[in-house]
């Protein structure tokens, strides 16, 4: 599967679709849908399974040192109670550099999305102006369409980030879903 089919296959489907309008009208700051949204969607494509099974939250993740931590949260209120039928995580990637062992503060939303820990989960997508779908995939597709479940070059650092990446899959429990699901160390 190419680039651009992962990009149409996402805008033909009518819920991701409609939840990229929402983020897209929200005219935050660097904003995307990511994580675990887009990977679960994908893994579902190429399992046979409903294509919006095992959505635990909808990802959403943007970048403003202008918005506070509490405006944030404030924000993620509002998405929940204006849209409930989504199940929102919305993030201010300006603050989430601390939930990673050792890590500086983000530049921006790419360089926080490309140290999610696992390398399939490292993928976000955004409506552009003209109604196109923008992808990030900064280590490719190979991983994520092969159900292969390796840490970030950023998690390989240091054995803290690493402790949490093999703690995180653990709790995921991502193979009893997606049986093909192969976990690496590296």
């Amino acid at each position: 599967m190419t680039h651009h089919q992962i990009q149409q296959l996402i805008l033909q489907n009518e819920r991701l679709l409609d939840i990229l309008t929402i983020i897209k009208n929200l005219e935050l700051e660097d904003c995307w849908l990511a994580a675990g949204t887009l990977r679960n969607f994908l893994w579902n494509y190429l399992s046979d399974q409903p294509l919006m099974a095992h959505q635990q939250d909808v990802d959403v993740v943007f970048f403003d040192p202008k918005i506070s931590y509490q405006e944030t949260l404030e924000l993620e209120a509002k998405l929940k109670r204006n849209y409930p039928e989504y199940p929102w995580e919305l993030k201010n990637e300006v603050y989430m550099h601390q939930h990673n062992p050792g890590a500086e503060p983000y530049l921006n939303s790419q360089e926080a999305i490309s140290k999610f820990p696992e390398t399939c989960t490292a993928i976000a997508a955004r409506l552009l102006a003209e109604g196109e779908l923008e992808l990030f995939l900064p280590y490719g597709a190979v991983d994520l369409l092969n159900f292969e479940v390796r840490p970030t070059p950023f998690f390989k650092e240091t054995p803290e980030r690493m402790a949490v990446y093999r703690e995180r899959v653990a709790k995921k429990d991502w193979q009893s879903s997606w049986t093909a699901l192969k976990i690496f160390e590296s």
